[in-house]
């Protein structure tokens, strides 16, 4: 396909598209590596249809990808842009971590634990992202929701 230069899509649509396939892709690392076996533990009574978890993270990461390019094209090169991102690296590396010791070490009590270093690191990440774009922010709500009720499904397998 043929653009003109009118129509060519603008760099910052490409940041924006780089950015939810980036966080996407990551994301899915891993469960893709360490899969996501629930056979070796008693699923509690309020534990969801397999099928949500890939759709919920989906659009979860989507989510949070455009929080993230909101972040990164809004925010001039300053501290409240620098803390924000670093916060956003933070929490995310914490997301990546739970899975392997979830699932792959099936340590549910330490799963637990880096779920709450997780829940902490969005609400920080979520007022930071604030100073830079509220709508960025906004976009993190669902995510500690779901990272909510996530802990809450972790303690139940913990605790059962």
């Amino acid at each position: 396909m043929r653009y003109t230069n009118a129509e060519r899509p603008g760099r910052e649509a490409l940041l924006g598209l780089a950015l939810v396939v980036g966080v996407n892709a990551l994301g899915a690392l891993p469960a893709l590596f360490v899969g996501s076996d629930t056979s070796w533990f008693d699923r509690p009574w309020f534990f969801p249809p397999t099928i949500a978890f890939p759709v919920v993270w989906t659009l979860l990461f989507t989510l949070l990808g455009v929080a993230l390019y909101l972040v990164v094209r809004g925010g001039a090169d300053t501290g409240d842009t620098r803390l924000a991102l670093g916060a956003f690296a933070g929490q995310f590396a914490l997301n990546l971590a739970w899975t392997p010791v979830f699932f792959g070490l099936r340590r549910p009590g330490l799963g637990l634990a880096i779920i709450v270093l997780l829940w902490v690191a969005i609400v920080c990440t979520i007022v930071l992202f604030d100073r830079v774009d509220r709508r960025a922010a906004l976009l993190l709500v669902p995510y500690l929701a779901w990272v909510s009720f996530a802990a809450v499904l972790n303690y139940a397998i913990w605790a059962g």
